[in-house]
């Protein structure tokens, strides 16, 4: 992932000067200088909802050893101001934090109000994932 300059909307709301802002095919991808920053997050979701963007991923290193980093994502511009647990996100998340701390194996918290525990691995050009899952929805299409 590339280095790009977010839009200034995207700084106001999060209140934050990121270590790094990024752009995945998607999303904006922004590195808080801690994980107290990233848990503090209030954005306002109306201003937020402006940045053009499927989604942002605000991520730092844990400060619990438990875990390699923590995040958090917001996509208020399609309904959902903030996910409890995403997946799609760690397939920026993982190769991000792979590269910066040397390790193909972590273990990740989604800090959102519900929280969510993520063990990702890379393997051969992808992201696994694993962790708890509840099914909340059965159906069939036809």
């Amino acid at each position: 992932m590339e280095g790009a300059a977010p839009p200034a909307e995207l700084i106001e709301t999060l209140g934050i000067m990121p270590r790094f802002a990024g752009k995945t095919p998607f999303d904006w991808f922004i590195e808080a200088e801690s994980e107290a920053a990233v848990r503090a997050l209030r954005p306002d979701f109306h201003l937020l909802a402006t940045v053009e963007t499927c989604g942002v991923i605000v991520t730092a290193r844990s400060d619990d050893p438990a875990f390699d980093f923590v995040s958090r994502f917001f996509a208020p511009a399609l309904g959902i101001d903030e996910d409890p647990a995403t997946g799609s996100a760690y397939c920026a998340l993982a190769p991000f934090w792979a590269k910066r701390l040397h390790k193909e194996k972590m273990n990740a918290y989604q800090a959102s109000r519900r929280g969510g525990i993520v063990r990702c691995r890379l393997e051969g050009g992808r992201v696994i994932l694993g962790g708890q899952a509840v099914t909340v929805l059965r159906g069939e299409v036809g």
